[in-house]
């Protein structure tokens, strides 16, 4: 009876660290992984635009080249500028992302 407890308590402790994992790593062989990636760069440049914002420097705009990436980033450092409704580092991370994955059609990444 003891060992059985014992077994139990075991898996018990080991499934509840599991249960505490965070979400996995996104293998390159995916088709949304450099997507997925590139969206959370654009994320950390709308969290820089909006502490430019809030500091009263100008904004800086990448030069655009044609590329899908400069072309989403201006577009939403521009959002952050003009809309006084993002009014917190998590409000623009969040913005960022979504624009960012709606612009790159990604699905989202299982969390």
């Amino acid at each position: 009876m003891k060992r059985y407890s014992l077994m139990l308590l075991g898996l018990l402790a080991v499934s509840g660290a599991w249960a505490h994992g965070h979400a996995g790593h996104v293998d390159d062989s995916m088709p949304d992984a450099q997507k997925i990636r590139f969206c959370e760069r654009v994320r950390d440049h709308a969290l820089q635009a909006f502490y430019n914002r809030d500091r009263g420097r100008p904004m800086k705009l990448f030069d655009e080249d044609g590329s899908d990436g400069a072309r989403i980033t201006n577009h939403i450092i521009k959002r952050i500028y003009e809309e006084p409704q993002i009014s917190s580092p998590k409000k623009a991370e969040a913005f960022g992302r979504a624009t960012c994955n709606e612009m790159m059609g990604t699905k989202q990444p299982a969390e």
